[in-house]
């Protein structure tokens, strides 16, 4: 096990991230945005920049964190306009994977249809009619590229998204047979809106070779009232089940990364000091041994 940060948590200026970074001896470098450009949109002497950067710093790239399929519908369809605009930037963020030699590349899925099964009735009443079977072909040409370029994906069970469970993320891997280039980006913390528990449960759906990366935050969930608040790693829903899921990682011998995401702040809107906040107590938990 690994320990990581997504440094735009903390700043997108990335050598202060790294600085900061270097503080808390966390290794593991996820990039999301590099100053206000998203990972795929860096031009080429920039990317060798940040490339340069993070190898004399000594901070390999765990993960490219773009929203990839972020914002389709189950309306869209594979090769329409937006379908293609996504598929594009990930051949461009996968380029990049390779001259930063990260060995992950971040998908979504497309927005939720709240029911996507049911049974004595609802199948009739309240299921969102083949919503679910459009998500494995908007993805398999991505599981295809992934494939020939020889990098492995990872979907993030996502707030708002079809995949938004360590269930529907298994689900989705197994209905492509794509384990080999597919796994969980696993972030329980999202997992929290759907009332997926993270330990146990959600971690017994993906433990036998899904598990590909972790994102850790810590949330409050408010479903009825359509209300999310993060909150300091440890105050939050996931704060009695974090030192169990660590203790699970490192007993099962996960040996990806765990990378803190650093979306919490105190009120001021002051990132760093929430990363500040919370950081010892992440490394506390998740160290490996």
């Amino acid at each position: 096990m690994k320990l990581g940060v997504i440094t735009d948590g903390i700043s997108r200026d990335l050598a202060h991230a790294v600085d900061v970074m270097d503080e808390f001896e966390l290794t593991y470098a996820e990039l999301q945005f590099v100053g206000d450009t998203e990972v795929g949109d860096h031009p080429a002497e920039e990317i060798r920049a940040i490339n340069s950067l993070l190898r004399d710093r000594g901070k390999p790239v765990s993960c490219l964190s773009r929203h990839i399929f972020a914002g389709t519908t189950s309306a869209n369809r594979p090769g329409d306009p937006l379908h293609t605009q996504h598929m594009d930037a990930l051949k461009r963020v996968i380029d990049m994977a390779h001259v930063v030699g990260s060995p992950l590349v971040r998908i979504m899925t497309p927005k939720k249809e709240q029911i996507l099964w049911g049974r004595n009735g609802a199948e009739r009443w309240n299921v969102a009619k083949g919503a679910w079977d459009q998500v494995a072909p908007l993805i398999a040409p991505a599981v295809e590229l992934a494939r020939s370029e020889e990098i492995t994906l990872v979907v993030e069970t996502g707030n708002g998204t079809m995949v938004n469970s360590n269930y529907t993320a298994r689900k989705l891997i197994e209905e492509l047979n794509a384990a080999d280039v597919l796994k969980v980006l696993w972030d329980p913390a999202n997992n929290c809106w759907c009332h997926e528990l993270a330990y146990p449960d959600g971690y017994d759906e993906v433990k036998a070779g899904l598990l590909g990366h972790i994102h850790i935050k810590d949330v409050m969930v408010d479903t009825p009232r359509a209300t999310l608040e993060v909150r300091e790693m440890g105050h939050g829903q996931l704060g009695p089940l974090f030192q169990p899921m660590a203790d699970a990682l490192r007993s099962d011998g996960y040996a990806g990364v765990v990378s803190f995401e650093s979306v919490y702040h105190p009120g001021n809107g002051d990132f760093e000091a929430g990363f500040r906040a919370c950081i010892d107590r992440f490394r506390e938990i998740f160290e490996p041994d």
